[in-house]
């Protein structure tokens, strides 16, 4: 707060029958208020861990295996998809071009009246599928595996990849302030107000998010993305060999390991697993240790970004009990 990296911030920290959660700044920069710890915001790339948890149960059912290719199941869908996999479309390793990479498609910028217009999730591969990365053999972050694995979702079980996600995680949970949004502009009550510099701060709270659709659209809380992610890597929701398969962790280059829809950060003291988000005027990190320490953070940038370096700061605190 005091370096101009927030308006307004949430936090949750857990540590077996321990909780403590606070929140800092202000809910609106024009009229104030304090920000409640209990209050729901966009959750981002975080989104990417329910929709891969909802795959590796329907891998656990017999009905996909993750070394299948993605032809299989939506023929002729995806460009050289009989030769891409289920397993590298959760992993970021199937090389598909990223639609948000492109101007105007990217939740993380102001578009203006733009960012009230409805996308549907076949929009967004055309984006994607008309350009190719290079063939530099790297890891590349693509939302658009998370799109195809959405789909997926619906081929393989007929409803909407969103009442999956509420009917196999939310509802089982009790995970009542977590939403899949689709077309809804507007977040729950109580929240703070997500804003980006343009120069000065732009209120950027309302707007359509199903042009992140199973890549990013969704809302929570902290209390509620902590017991999910304590849920999950409990290994309540998968099978012992699904979990693995999630933990199982390739390479990136980016400052973290990448699995099946969950990051592994390296602490000093250790490696916590979960994942990030960023939706324009939120960022969104869960983090949880083997031990069962969680923490879960929702950020409200203001005139900047916080840092790579501030918010891991912030996990080392937390996980290894020193701020060095």
């Amino acid at each position: 707060m005091a370096g101009d990296g927030a308006t307004a911030a949430l936090a949750r920290v857990s540590d077996g029958g321990r909780t403590w959660s606070g929140a800092v700044g202000v809910r609106d920069v024009k009229r104030g208020g304090q920000p409640s710890p209990s209050g729901h915001f966009r959750i981002g790339s975080v989104t990417k861990t329910f929709v891969a948890t909802v795959v590796l149960q329907l891998v656990d059912e017999g009905k996909v295996r993750l070394d299948d290719p993605v032809d299989r199941h939506l023929p002729g869908l995806v460009p050289g998809g009989e030769r891409i996999t289920v397993r590298q479309l959760l992993n970021h390793t199937s090389h598909l071009y990223d639609y948000m990479s492109e101007p105007g498609y990217s939740t993380n910028r102001w578009r203006g009246d733009a960012r009230f217009r409805s996308f549907q999730p076949r929009e967004l591969l055309e984006v994607a599928f008309a350009k190719k990365l290079p063939d530099d053999g790297r890891w590349h972050y693509s939302n658009t595996n998370y799109v195809v694995l959405g789909l997926l979702v619906e081929k393989l079980t007929g409803r909407a990849y969103g009442e999956e996600v509420a009917r196999r995680v939310l509802r089982p949970l009790g995970l009542r302030h977590t939403v899949v949004p689709g077309d809804r502009a507007g977040v729950p009550s109580p929240h703070a107000k997500g804003y980006e510099p343009m120069p000065d701060l732009v209120d950027a709270t309302r707007m359509n998010p199903s042009l992140d659709w199973a890549a990013g659209e969704m809302i929570s809380t902290t209390a509620d993305l902590e017991r999910f992610m304590s849920a999950l890597l409990n290994g309540r929701l998968t099978s012992a060999a699904s979990l693995r398969a999630m933990r199982t962790t390739v390479e990136t280059g980016a400052g973290f390991g990448y699995g099946l829809g969950l990051q592994a950060y390296t602490l000093p003291c250790g490696t916590v697993w979960g994942h990030s988000g960023e939706l324009i005027g939120y960022q969104t990190f869960a983090f949880r240790a083997d031990s069962g320490k969680a923490l879960t953070m929702s950020i409200n940038p203001s005139t900047r970004n916080p840092s790579t370096q501030e918010i891991m700061g912030i996990a080392v605190k937390v996980f290894c009990g020193t701020a060095g």
